[in-house]
Formats: C-alpha cells, structure tokens, sequence
C-alpha cells in the first residue's frame, strides 16, 4: 500500500514524506452540478418472420432473439437487448412495470401477395415466449393484419416508463451506444 502511495505522490508531483503523512483519502469533491439520473425517450423495434391476429391474440413466428432499442433526439443512442430481458419487464411486479402500464405498439406485416403492408396498433399484455414463438394479449386500438403473410416489425414505446432503466441495466441495452 505504501508503494501505491509513494507512486501515487510522484505522479503528483509530492514529496514522498507528505505523501506517507496523509491520514487517509481526501473528501470527494463535485465537479459541475450533479443530475439525477433521466429517462430517456425510447423505443423497442422486434423483428419476426411473421405475425398473426386471432382475436386477442398476437403471435409472432420466428421472432429474433435480441431486440434493438433507440433514443430519441438529443441523446440520439442505439443499442440491443435480449428479447427475454425485454420480456421480464411485464412479469416483475414493481409498480412502474408493463404489467401495471401496458406499453402501445404498432405492428407491420408485409402481405406477399400485393407487395403491401398492414399495420395494427396494440396494447401488448403478457408475452409468453416458447422457442422463437412470442405470443401476447393485445387490446386492438386500431388496424388490422388481414391476411398478411410476410416479415413483421414491431415498434413498443416505452417513452416515460422507468421500467426501462432497468432493463438497461440488465441488459446493456446502450453498451454500443454511439451518440452523434
């Protein structure tokens, strides 16, 4: 320990006998006016090889293991999460969770036929995922999937919900954030 001092004290410039007398370390100070820590306006994109509506039920066949998430402007960052990770967020029980608050999402299937797409706008409740199969209950706001038969894209909002700072954590979501 006292090696690491005495390094320490040359790298500062002080003579080691100043160095060795220190009683302890020195009281943290605080550069700038320290923030609380804020909500970032997000979104989850999910991709699926398709999607289907049968009454309450949405179920997306193949959907991808990892999720990505964005920032809206300023902060302007992406990043991925695992799909399950996201998934826990309605199942934990705390107050802010998706299982008390419920997030929209709009989900677009592309219908190979006529190379058009159908969109629907959901409230998503308790996801189960088997394998590469996620099916939800959803509350229909608007929309309807028809017979489209292709690739579906999810987008959930999860602007204001705290929940999400959490899942960050979990999963690192912005650990290859790049911010322009």
């Amino acid at each position: 320990m006292r090696t690491l001092i005495l390094a320490l004290a040359a790298v500062l410039g002080l003579s080691a006998g100043a160095a060795a007398q220190t009683p302890g370390p020195s009281p943290a100070k605080t550069i700038g006016k320290p923030q609380a820590p804020q909500i970032v306006p997000s979104m989850i994109v999910l991709n699926a090889k398709g999607a289907k509506l049968a009454g309450s039920t949405l179920t997306l066949d193949g959907v991808s293991p990892n999720a990505i998430v964005f920032a809206d402007r300023p902060v302007r960052a992406a990043g991925h999460a695992l799909t399950a990770h996201l998934l826990a967020e309605w199942g934990d029980g705390a107050p802010d969770s998706f299982a008390k608050d419920p997030p929209n999402a709009t989900i677009s299937v592309l219908n190979k036929a006529n190379a058009s797409v159908a969109d629907i706008v959901v409230v998503l409740k308790a996801p189960r995922l088997d394998g590469d199969k996620l099916t939800f209950d959803v509350a229909v706001i608007d929309g309807d999937l028809g017979q489209a038969d292709g690739p579906a894209t999810v987008f959930i909002d999860i602007i204001n919900l705290p929940a999400a700072r959490r899942t960050a954590r979990q999963s690192a979501w912005y650990a290859t954030a790049k911010q322009r």
